[in-house]
């Protein structure tokens, strides 16, 4: 039976490796290093600390170590889970040069935010690492100090606004424990005034809606203190009445769309016109939307519920028998001139509508 002799190999033989195919080793701590060092170097000097920046993504590598490098602009150093900054090595693990080193005033904030324009006008990829960066950062920010909380409140308002981040960022706020301690609603009121005061009103408006968070105002408010009330006063008392407003009529749409999908939900299930009536105005009357709205919101639901005769001549006939069907439901929910006015409106609007269809 042969057996596989193993070659000889010559003492000192090198097995060569192709570059392309060596990795290099994940050193976030030597890459901390280096950057605190060449922070250090450029001192307070905000121009710089750009200047270092810019030169030093050719020798370092920012693809690789982006959330780091933002870790160190924001926090001064490696933030572990928790908030807190990580303390290996034998080296200095912390710098000045980041946003909670820096003076509270808002001249202080919009100078240093022009270091993190400028690094990523220079470098576009990390605005998607930024992003990511700020989903983290909020979520650890029950490690922060207060004044660490609110210099980050203010200069993410000046983040959003310039576009460095989207305001849907804001929406990891709402995490329980965030929002059980306030320190979610806190945040946002510090970033909605700081907004306001710099932009406008307006783009704030704009950016709420943009952002989805409009609708989700309520959800930033600890459970125990979830009112209208509470809601209106605390955002009133720093003077964001229009953010209440704003509330108010998203909260109005929301209901509105909740109450004809009752409808339609009761219609579907073929419940007796008087217990929808009983339903309709119950959901009405929580949600505090008046009579004559609500008599159009219904006006389309049950318009909707026929197939109309493609024969323009027929469709009158066909109309009137369909409503003759709902007139206690129509009954029911024009008690008062203005309803009935309302009601008649709709009705002429439907007729003006398919006029238009017609020619």
């Amino acid at each position: 039976m042969s057996q596989k002799i193993e070659k000889p190999i010559l003492s000192g033989q090198r097995i060569k490796t192709r570059k392309r195919d060596e990795k290099e080793k994940y050193d976030p701590m030597g890459f901390r290093d280096a950057i605190l060092l060449g922070l250090e170097k450029a001192g307070n000097d905000l121009d710089a600390i750009s200047k270092y920046l810019d030169a030093a993504g050719s020798k370092l590598d920012y693809r690789r170590y982006g959330e780091d490098l933002f870790d160190i602009l924001i926090a001064g150093g490696l933030l572990v889970p928790g908030g807190s900054i990580a303390q290996d090595g034998d080296k200095p693990v912390k710098t000045t040069a980041c946003v909670f080193e820096q003076p509270e005033d808002m001249e202080s904030m919009r100078n240093f935010e022009q270091v993190f324009i400028k690094l990523m006008r220079r470098y576009k990829y990390l605005e998607k690492m930024f992003e990511e960066e700020m989903k983290k950062v909020l979520v650890f920010m029950k490690g922060f100090t207060p004044k660490e909380r609110i210099k980050l409140a203010r200069m993410t308002a000046l983040w959003i606004s310039n576009g460095s981040v989207p305001p849907t960022v804001l929406s990891v706020l709402i995490n329980e424990h965030l929002v059980k301690d306030n320190l979610a609603l806190d945040f946002l009121l510090e970033v909605f005034v700081t907004w306001r005061q710099e932009k406008g009103l307006s783009s704030l408006m704009t950016a709420l809606k943009k952002g989805n968070i409009e609708g989700r105002l309520m959800e930033f408010v600890p459970p125990n203190k979830r009112t209208e009330e509470y809601f209106r006063s605390i955002f009133e008392a720093v003077g964001l009445a229009d953010i209440v407003k704003l509330h108010k009529a998203q909260a109005s749409q929301e209901a509105k769309r909740d109450l004809q999908q009752l409808l339609l939900d009761d219609l579907a299930d073929n419940r007796p016109l008087k217990d929808i009536i009983l339903d309709l105005k119950e959901m009405a009357q929580k949600s505090g939307i008046p009579e004559h709205e609500v008599i159009g919101l219904i006006w389309v639901v049950v318009m909707g519920q026929a197939e109309w005769n493609k024969k323009e001549e027929l469709v009158a006939d066909q109309a009137l028998k369909h409503l003759k069907v709902y007139t206690s439901l129509f009954d029911a929910f024009t008690t008062t001139a203005r309803s009935e006015l309302a009601l008649i409106l709709k009705n002429a609007e439907e007729e003006s509508e398919s006029g238009e269809e017609e020619d």
